[in-house]
């Protein structure tokens, strides 16, 4: 899709961003003078540092994923490392009573073969070997067992401390990665507090402007051709969604009191009973694709080339997101942000009958609709 789509800030931004939910509260030099340059100018700016706290809060995301699993590696490998020492604990106790079973019983036993030849009773000498020889399989499991017990532990006590060094690794790559989240945000706040209330306000008429355009124009091609019924999840998904409007963004939150885009779209298809990727990118990545023309309730729909931003579809050109820090989760038009296209949670589930989208409570599309990249924001 071509064409400029802009940000929306309006004059409570300016307050609003100063609740970013950032761990620590972090020192600001003093608002300069408002920059002499046009207000598209200082636009172009505000959605290329908004694109910046984008990319940088959806791979902060993707870490914490993959350190949530490795977490649940390590202590895998704990627990299984724990029962196989009390495994090996038990054969060497069994090994220790064999042993003192051969001290007692010396050495002087006559083999099978000779105890057989010197019997009276034939059969009872083949009974008596093939009891020795039930107990010399066993000793020889018992040291099999031994052994193979001492090397389970051994492999996995190094496999415990490799992915022990792979957890610290990733702990502290992800703390790299929150640092500088907080450094994109602490930058559009800074650009925020240097702005008039006129320049504000004009920002936020461009964006009206703007996104009308991009939605007109998007509706007019006919991409959006009728209006299909979602499956049972998706119209559970969908329901989900529309109980978390009012809530505030917040960087890196998967409810339930706060959202980021690719959390509120994650949850909502958790609790539909159908769990996705946590992140746009995996989402984007590892879900079926969907055309446009085929979109129905509870898609996802992905926004920008780097799928930085998702939201969910709700049907009727609209969907549900969390935006970006300042706003709220909300019912916006599907073509606020550049569209990279749409993937289906649900593919081959059949649609239900008598679909009834839900209502639309009063408010539910106030406030920005955009999130935070631009189709002519440079990259980052």
């Amino acid at each position: 899709m071509s064409g400029r789509f802009v940000r929306s800030v309006c004059t409570a931004a300016v307050v609003a961003t100063a609740a970013f939910a950032l761990p620590a509260p972090m020192a600001f030099a003093s608002p300069k003078d408002p920059p002499d340059v046009p207000v598209s100018e200082l636009l172009t700016q505000l959605q290329t540092l908004y694109q910046k706290a984008e990319e940088a809060t959806e791979t902060y995301n993707g870490t914490e994923e993959k350190l949530k699993k490795q977490r649940a590696r390590v202590d895998q490998l704990n627990t299984e490392l724990a029962d196989v020492r009390v495994a090996l604990a038990n054969s060497r106790n069994d090994a220790g009573r064999l042993a003192r079973e051969q001290y007692r019983g010396g050495t002087g036993a006559l083999s099978p073969y000779v105890r057989f030849l010197l019997s009276r009773d034939p059969q009872e000498a083949l009974d008596q070997g093939h009891q020795l020889k039930r107990e010399a399989d066993r000793r020889a499991a018992l040291i099999k067992r031994l052994t193979g017990g001492e090397q389970q532990a051994d492999q996995l006590a190094t496999d415990a401390l490799a992915a022990l060094d792979v957890q610290e690794s990733l702990a502290a790559t992800q703390k790299k990665q929150r640092d500088t989240v907080k450094q994109r945000l602490a930058e559009v706040e800074k650009m925020l507090a240097s702005l008039t209330g006129d320049q504000l306000a004009e920002l936020q008429r461009l964006e009206q402007r703007d996104v009308g355009e991009a939605q007109d124009k998007l509706l007019a091609s006919g991409a959006l051709s009728g209006s299909r019924a979602p499956s049972k999840d998706g119209e559970a998904a969908v329901a989900y969604a529309f109980k978390q409007l009012g809530k505030p963004y917040v960087w890196g939150a998967t409810g339930p009191d706060s959202f980021d885009c690719s959390g509120l779209t994650s949850q909502a298809w958790a609790h539909a009973g159908d769990p996705i990727p946590r992140t746009s990118q995996e989402q984007w990545k590892t879900l079926p694709r969907v055309p446009l023309n085929q979109l129905r309730p509870g898609d996802l729909v992905v926004y920008f080339k780097g799928a930085t931003h998702v939201a969910l579809y709700t049907g009727d050109g609209l969907v549900v997101q969390a935006p970006r820090p300042g706003a709220k989760v909300k019912v916006s038009p599907i073509a606020a942000n550049p569209l990279l296209g749409a993937v289906r949670p649900d593919q081959g589930k059949e649609p239900v009958k008598d679909y009834k989208p839900p209502r639309l409570p009063a408010g539910a599309a106030a406030g920005s609709d955009t999130g935070y990249g631009s189709a002519g924001a440079p990259k980052s």
